[in-house]
């Protein structure tokens, strides 16, 4: 069955930059490049970023500063600080990966809250919320004694 779906040796090679039909593998060396195509349709449909949280880079996408240094080794004392509590954590409780809830765990315990409005576009999968910023970290509590 999979003979079928090959090209055999009599059939016309695509055109370069032609898209293949569904399903079928793509050649790299006719030109073809994928993420070319998904940029060009998302662009056409007038959401290139709708969350604010794409990193690939490309022309005139540079990385930020912060992330820049980050990577480089650099690390500002807000990074430094975060990277000695998850290792603290991960000494303690004996875990090679924490979990994302043990992450916001560690988040909240060292001090940080939810007192603005988010920048990301996450659509109508999450309610944006507020809190004061000596709000309890509330990560201690039994779960029915929780704020959600």
């Amino acid at each position: 069955m999979a003979s079928e779906s090959r090209r055999s040796s009599d059939d016309p090679a695509p055109k370069p930059g032609a898209t293949p039909p569904f399903g079928e593998v793509v050649d790299r060396r006719t030109g073809l490049d994928r993420r070319t195509e998904a940029e060009k349709a998302a662009a056409a449909a007038g959401a290139v970023d709708p969350t604010n949280l794409e990193r690939r880079r490309g022309p005139g996408r540079r990385l930020t500063d912060f992330v820049k240094t980050a990577e480089e080794g650099e690390m500002n004392r807000e990074q430094y600080l975060f990277l000695l509590a998850i290792d603290a954590f991960k000494r303690v409780n004996h875990k090679t990966f924490p979990s994302w809830t043990d992450v916001l765990e560690i988040i909240r315990k060292l001090g940080y809250r939810k007192t603005m409005a988010s920048e990301l576009n996450l659509g109508s999968r999450a309610n944006d919320w507020t809190e004061k910023p000596d709000a309890p970290s509330g990560v201690n509590k039994p779960a029915e004694q929780r704020e959600e």
